[in-house]
């Protein structure tokens, strides 16, 4: 029995998802294709309809995020990448480095979760990562305040402190400190921003 195109592509986004649930979670090593697709209510058989290797998926999953969880986390925020302006810069540098982002642990970015895992990854995954972080950078730029000097360091700068403000945020077990490092960097990033 084939399936049509349209379950396969159903299928095919519901084991990104919960790849990317489970890469945020627990890192690229410790995720097999057998938890993802157990966690997707499949077989392993049925990965390689799908996927080549773990590889593939973890960069479709990184990837993914931006239209995926990552839009539905803009649209929350009030983010609007095309015209928001200065407002949008606001929301983003707010909601990024907010506790609410902090904690959730599935649905975070993938800049925060995997890092050091794309670091290691393949040129395909390091790819997938830095398209994400050009889109940010663009983001900033592209709505940064008129009269801003130099937008594409200030933007490079404003998405170095709300990624590394979460991550390092994500590896202390201080929640004082925790809130100490995101407070910091929303006060510089508003600041250099001047939103």
């Amino acid at each position: 029995m084939s399936y049509s195109p349209e379950h396969k592509a159903e299928v095919r986004a519901r084991i990104v998802e919960c790849a990317r649930v489970l890469f945020n979670r627990q890192g690229f090593v410790e995720t097999s294709i057998d938890q993802v697709m157990a966690e997707a209510g499949l077989t392993r058989g049925g990965f390689y309809n799908h996927f080549r290797n773990k590889d593939e998926l973890y960069a479709e999953a990184v990837a993914g995020f931006l239209d995926g969880r990552g839009k539905t986390w803009r649209d929350d925020a009030g983010v609007d990448p095309e015209n928001g302006g200065p407002e949008t810069v606001r929301a983003m540098i707010d909601s990024y480095l907010s506790s609410e982002h902090l904690g959730d642990l599935d649905g975070q970015c993938p800049m925060i979760a995997l890092p050091s895992d794309v670091a290691r990854a393949t040129p395909q995954a390091r790819d997938a990562y830095g398209r994400l972080l050009r889109a940010m950078t663009w983001l900033f730029e592209h709505n940064l305040p008129d009269g801003t000097a130099d937008r594409r360091n200030t933007a490079l700068a404003l998405s170095a402190l709300c990624v590394g403000g979460m991550v390092l945020s994500r590896t202390v077990d201080d929640g004082s400190l925790a809130g100490e490092i995101r407070e910091a960097a929303r006060n510089f990033a508003v600041s250099i921003a001047r939103v």
